[in-house]
C-alpha cells in the first residue's frame, strides 16, 4: 500500500518551475569610511591611540603620511620592457660585483 512510486518524466516537465523565484537574502550593508574619515577618527578617539591598551600608538598617528602622498598614478607593464629592465640591472649589479671582486 505505502510503496513510493517514481515520477513519470512527463509529470515533472508539466510543472513550471520558471514562475518560482527564491527570496534574495537579506545582507547589511554598512558604509566604508574613507579615508579622510579614518584620518579623522584616529585623531578623534583615544581608543585608536593605544592597541589592547599597552602598545602607545602616538608616536606611530603623528609620522603617518598623509593620502595625497601615497596615491600612485596607474602604469600598466609590458611584460618584455619589465624584463629587460630587471635584467639588466641585474647584470649591471653582476658586473659591479666581479670588478670589486677583482680590485
Amino acid at each position: 500500500a505505502d510503496i513510493p512510486v517514481i515520477p513519470d518524466l512527463e509529470d515533472v516537465q508539466e510543472e513550471d518551475l520558471a514562475m518560482q523565484v527564491a527570496a534574495p537574502p537579506s545582507v547589511q550593508v554598512n558604509r566604508v569610511l574613507t579615508y579622510h574619515d579614518l584620518d579623522k577618527d584616529l585623531m578623534k578617539y583615544a581608543a585608536f591611540q593605544t592597541l589592547d591598551g599597552e602598545v602607545d600608538l602616538k608616536l606611530l598617528t603623528k609620522v603617518l603620511a598623509p593620502e595625497h602622498e601615497l596615491r600612485e598614478d596607474d602604469v600598466s607593464w609590458n611584460w618584455d620592457h619589465l624584463f629587460t629592465e630587471v635584467s639588466s640591472e641585474l647584470v649591471t649589479e653582476w658586473d659591479l660585483g666581479q670588478a670589486e671582486r677583482e680590485d
